[in-house]
């Protein structure tokens, strides 16, 4: 009753697609690049995502067509993501067109409620943020950055070197 040929066929179905399915994935990240999953961007973010989605889309096709149109979603998504990467690589227009700047939230021990409210972060989070990167002592945190992938990274220590915050958006008028 269990194992009727439907069910074998559903079994075997699932097996194959998702084995080849996660093949051309491996396959489309050696061609790509490991740059594939990373989340330096909102867009390579947003990649990840719908490549895990893609991914199980194509698990559960019932027809060949709809899992080939997936596994072509898949490559044309690693392709655009490629080929955005390449372009921001050659180009500081098109890379000011495509990608948002990181926003200093914080800067010499004082929190920058402009930046804040600009970001829609609250102050809870952030102090968050500040324990979780073990800051001991407001006056001792140099920067912390809203980053473009949503990250927010905290610079702490006696200096920050000028370079570290090159690009990145001030939202107050006293920094």
């Amino acid at each position: 009753m269990f194992l009727e040929q439907e069910a074998v066929d559903v079994v075997l179905r699932g097996v194959l697609l998702s084995s080849v399915a996660l093949c051309w994935v491996i396959l489309m990240v050696r061609l790509v690049g490991l740059r594939a999953f990373s989340k330096m961007t909102a867009f390579d973010f947003v990649v990840t995502l719908a490549i895990g989605s893609l991914l199980a889309g194509a698990s559960q096709a019932d027809a060949w067509p709809p899992f080939f149109q997936t596994i072509i979603a898949m490559g044309a998504l690693l392709g655009v993501q490629y080929t955005i990467a390449r372009l921001r690589n050659g180009s500081d227009r098109f890379e000011a067109v495509v990608q948002n700047s990181p926003v200093l939230l914080m800067h010499d021990g004082r929190i920058i409620t402009e930046a804040l409210n600009a970001t829609r972060v609250a102050e809870d989070d952030l102090i968050a943020k500040l324990r979780e990167a073990n800051a001991l002592d407001f006056s001792k945190v140099r920067a912390v950055v809203l980053e473009t992938t949503g990250d927010i990274s905290v610079l702490h220590g006696d200096s920050v070197q000028d370079r570290l915050l090159e690009g990145v958006r001030r939202v107050d008028n006293s920094a």
